[in-house]
């Protein structure tokens, strides 16, 4: 009997969300969904599944970020990728971009205050820090659990121009055109209604000029990826030996990808990709572009998901999954001739105002 529910209900839920979408059609539950609720079991336990049982969608939100270590096969584990990255942002592989951003930019100010919001463990933030002395950052977040991990690194380096607030970002009240800039690391598009978010907020926030620098998911809304993009990472995934397909921590093989469903989405994280869509078209409204370099991920990020632990360069790295990694490359960069990249860093400045 079992086996025919959940194929009925199944079917039931995309058809109901199908005629209820007039004007974004979405995938309501996928089995990529349940493919991924099963991984998760393995990969982190019962636990992390029971958080998402929590009522309301903040403290599912909390849930998903405040962890100290996530231990799962994500793709930007992968130091090819990363190297990747910084080709497409800086020019160099070996150069990240906040190196790039600290040697070309805002070196001619006596003191900038920069604001940055969502900020999680402030990696990011912290090596800003170190290699701009004269920046005060400020850090938001709201997962403890981090913020208390970045305070530590702070007080190890004896950085004395960052300071971290443990805060709900959408109910705070921000000081008015106090900061030289606002910053985002792969938060931006967990803020929903991102126009009046830029405005009230961040703009808000900002001095007259001042700057966004994001380095952010700029895709679809709950990564509602198209027919031809799930084609393409399905593509690219057969492009992979049967071998780097085994999933991280199971004896199961990565075969398809189906694309994802809006329901685990929201029962994971109801913020996740909530109105990325929404990013770019929100900042030209109301800044000029200073620096824009898409960097792509729109195949690599479904594609390497719980099976990139195969592709760290260990003592079992070899030629053979490095041309694997290059393989993926030129399928990636042969999609984007055509389509917008997923992926952004960016560096753009309030327009005058009217």
């Amino acid at each position: 009997m079992t086996c025919l529910i959940i194929p009925a209900l199944f079917l039931s839920f995309n058809f109901i969300l199908l005629n209820l979408q007039t004007i974004k059609p979405m995938r309501f539950l996928t089995l990529e969904d349940i493919k991924d609720v099963f991984i998760k079991l393995h990969q982190r336990g019962p636990n992390f599944l029971l958080s998402k049982l929590k009522i309301t969608p903040y403290a599912r939100t909390i849930s998903a970020f405040n962890e100290e270590k996530i231990d799962s096969a994500n793709f930007w584990i992968i130091p090819e990728v990363r190297r990747r990255w910084n080709r497409l942002i800086t020019g160099h592989s070996d150069i990240g971009y906040e190196a790039f951003l600290s040697a070309n930019y805002f070196q001619n100010t006596k003191e900038f205050k920069v604001l940055a919001l969502g900020s999680g463990d402030c990696s990011h933030e912290l090596l800003l820090a170190e290699l701009n002395p004269h920046w005060q950052i400020d850090c938001f977040d709201f997962c403890e659990k981090r913020l208390n991990s970045a305070i530590k690194t702070a007080k190890d380096k004896k950085l004395n121009n960052i300071f971290f607030y443990l805060e709900n970002i959408v109910t705070y009240n921000f000081d008015s055109q106090k900061y030289n800039a606002v910053f985002f690391h792969a938060s931006l598009h967990h803020f929903d209604k991102i126009l009046h978010f830029l405005k009230h907020t961040v703009i808000h926030s900002l001095k007259p000029k001042g700057y966004l620098i994001i380095n952010e998911y700029v895709g679809k809304n709950r990564l509602q990826y198209s027919k031809e993009q799930i084609k393409q990472i399905n593509k690219a995934l057969q492009s992979i030996p049967k071998e780097y397909r085994k999933i991280y921590k199971t004896r199961y093989y990565k075969n398809h990808y189906y694309g994802n469903g809006i329901f685990k989405m929201i029962i994971a994280d109801p913020s996740e990709c909530v109105d990325s869509e929404s990013i770019l078209p929100a900042i030209y409204t109301h800044f000029d572009i200073v620096l824009e370099k898409p960097y792509g991920n729109n195949l690599l990020h479904s594609t390497l998901k719980d099976i990139a632990h195969h592709f760290i360069e260990n003592d079992n790295y070899t030629a053979d999954k490095q041309q694997v990694l290059q393989n993926l490359f030129k399928m990636e960069d042969n999609f984007l001739q055509s389509n917008p990249s997923d992926y952004v860093f960016g560096i753009y400045q309030l327009k005058n105002k009217e």
